[in-house]
């Protein structure tokens, strides 16, 4: 083998190593971008359950309230069927 074919033959590998680095170098960078991109929804996903679950707290506050009110208002009508009961009673 002549010098000038194996000056040849590195060159011919070092240009395959180069290229190889070079799409290793690439997929790292697509890697990166996964990464960021897939960092940024997690803190969005993050951000949508904290407003959900404040959401929810609320709605389940109102709700309670809602309730003791049903409560009062089913209240206050069974006492005036009852009012109501009484003076019919009274004027038969």
């Amino acid at each position: 083998m002549s010098e000038t074919d194996s000056i040849q033959t590195a060159s011919q590998r070092l240009a395959l190593a180069l290229d190889a680095l070079e799409a290793a170098a690439e997929r790292r960078e697509e890697t990166d971008r996964s990464e960021e991109a897939l960092a940024a929804q997690i803190q969005a996903l993050g951000a949508d359950r904290a407003r959900l679950a404040s959401e929810l707290d609320q709605a389940s506050a109102r709700s309670r309230g809602l309730e003791i009110a049903n409560r009062e208002v089913a209240q206050r009508i069974g006492q005036a069927i009852e009012t109501i009961r009484g003076v019919l009673a009274q004027d038969q």
